[in-house]
């Protein structure tokens, strides 16, 4: 067979230019990440001692000494808020949640240690009843099993109000109850929290990726499931609908959860609203990666590093995920 003569194309358009160096490349980028784009996940134990989390391998349920030192090692990395989650005792579970509304409970003191150590860090906290309830749902249940809107709203007022009141800058109202970004805000407004801002969970699933989150802080329902208040799974367009919903009630920041299977929704979120957009990479994609990682299949740093850009590309103004400070020290590298 002749081979054929080499003979240059006559290209004047070459993409691969734009890609070859490492310098270039960086000119051409169009997505940028950073810490600055991070917020870290962290569970609170009310315990003296740190604890393993056995279903998030890598994380921990945090005494309050061990929570400030991590807090310390991620902002020193670039990462400047924090999300609290707390498990709490079965004892002081109750199907009307009051201990979520209790001002020396575990969030309201940690909020204030945090402060206290760490000023300039941003604290966002949870507004949902799932950690506090005997019954293990977002909202109030009704003797016959229905999670009561209204009645659930009126306590998360007050939920909200206890966090402003020891220091929370943000609030984020995960339930997804009907109405109540606008109830919370008149409720601090009311009580002259008009800095306190919230982040709502505007577009939170029914999603299959929350089973180690739940295990972390034992907060799976005792019955049934979630369906009637979290989105399904298959719908998009009712993410818009809930972000118009939320912008015009008062949030400052909307959220989508999960992050990484619902790309197109935060895409769809960021075109729908001039409001910063949020999005929670949640603990099943976590898990995922960190098992693929631990099973040599994946090089752990360059898949969690792309997944985060990923969901920035998609729209995120804001990420959060559990690789919050370890990302943050790779990016400095």
């Amino acid at each position: 067979m002749d081979r054929m003569p080499h003979l240059p194309l006559h290209l004047p358009i070459r993409p691969r230019r734009n890609r070859k160096s490492a310098a270039v490349r960086g000119l051409v980028r169009e997505t940028s990440l950073s810490a600055q784009h991070f917020i870290y996940p962290l569970f609170l134990s009310g315990t003296e001692a740190d604890e393993d989390i056995a279903s998030m391998p890598g994380c921990k349920r945090w005494s309050t000494a061990g929570l400030l030192a991590e807090i310390g090692k991620a902002a020193a990395a670039g990462v400047q808020a924090v999300v609290l989650f707390p498990r709490i005792l079965d004892a002081l579970k109750t199907r009307d949640a009051a201990e979520a509304c209790n001002p020396d409970g575990l969030v309201p003191q940690t909020i204030r240690a945090i402060k206290a150590a760490h000023p300039g860090v941003v604290v966002i906290t949870d507004v949902a009843l799932d950690p506090y309830s005997s019954d293990g749902h977002d909202g109030l249940v009704s003797d016959d099993g229905i999670i009561m809107n209204d009645e659930t709203v009126e306590v998360l007022c007050r939920q909200a109000l206890t966090h402003a009141r020891a220091g929370a800058d943000i609030v984020s109202p995960s339930d997804m109850m009907d109405g109540r970004v606008a109830a919370i805000r008149e409720a601090l407004d009311g009580k002259g929290f008009t800095d306190v801002s919230i982040l709502s969970y505007t577009a939170k699933y029914a999603s299959a990726c929350y089973g180690p989150f739940r295990g972390a802080l034992d907060s799976a329902p005792r019955a049934g499931d979630k369906k009637t208040y979290q989105m399904d799974p298959a719908n998009v367009r009712e993410a818009v609908r809930e972000t118009m919903l939320d912008e015009a009630e008062g949030a400052d920041m909307v959220m989508v959860k999960p992050a990484g299977m619902y790309l197109d929704v935060i895409r769809a979120v960021r075109e729908t609203t001039a409001l910063p957009v949020a999005a929670y990479q949640v603990s099943g994609e976590y898990l995922m990666i960190k098992s693929a990682a631990a099973a040599g299949w994946l090089d752990e740093k360059r898949i969690v590093l792309e997944s985060l850009t990923a969901i920035r590309r998609a729209g995120a103004d804001m990420i959060l995920t559990y690789f919050a400070r370890q990302a943050a020290e790779w990016l400095r590298e």
